[in-house]
């Protein structure tokens, strides 16, 4: 029997890993659309370990991701209320027409699991505008002071115009 010629097998593409930048931006935009992180990880292509790693180590993606979440969780209540107000044909066995069923018991249940992250994110949020109004009114308040403090030591500066006002 003769030798066979060993033949080579060719090695498999390897596929090249997508940068944080690259998946997350995917799995942001699919998590917003979905409320599902698997969903979301599969569509960014990597793994939800991968994804909760970086949730856990990068605080911006964490902000992030619960902003993706409330817009997950707002675009699922408005579904929700479409399906209340006008439920979802199912064909019937054996007719020819279809019959509105009105099966929510899955939104309620997603509605239920992220309505306490979404308030919780809102409320960080809503806090931070208004820390920035607050430091928007300081500055303000403390240049009117510099201003008064720059009368007090030169009266005359008051006929100057500053700013086209008198």
């Amino acid at each position: 029997m003769a030798d066979k010629p060993q033949t080579r097998r060719a090695k498999p593409a390897r596929v090249k890993k997508p940068t944080f930048v690259q998946w997350s931006k995917v799995f942001l935009a699919e998590l917003a659309a979905t409320s599902n992180v698997t969903a979301s990880a599969k569509k960014a292509r990597i793994g939800t370990s991968c994804a909760y790693d970086a949730r856990r180590s990068n605080a911006a993606f964490n902000r992030a991701w619960q902003q993706a979440l409330c817009e997950g969780y707002d675009h699922l209540e408005m579904e929700l209320l479409h399906r209340l107000r006008n439920g979802e044909v199912k064909p019937a066995a054996g007719a020819r027409r279809g019959t509105r069923a009105f099966d929510n018991a899955t939104a309620f249940r997603l509605l239920s699991a992220h309505r306490e992250s979404a308030a919780r994110f809102r409320a960080v949020r809503n806090n931070e505008d208004a820390e920035a109004i607050v430091l928007s009114i300081n500055a303000k308040l403390e240049a009117m002071r510099q201003r008064r403090l720059a009368l007090a030591e030169n009266p005359e500066a008051a006929n100057t115009v500053i700013d086209g006002q008198p």
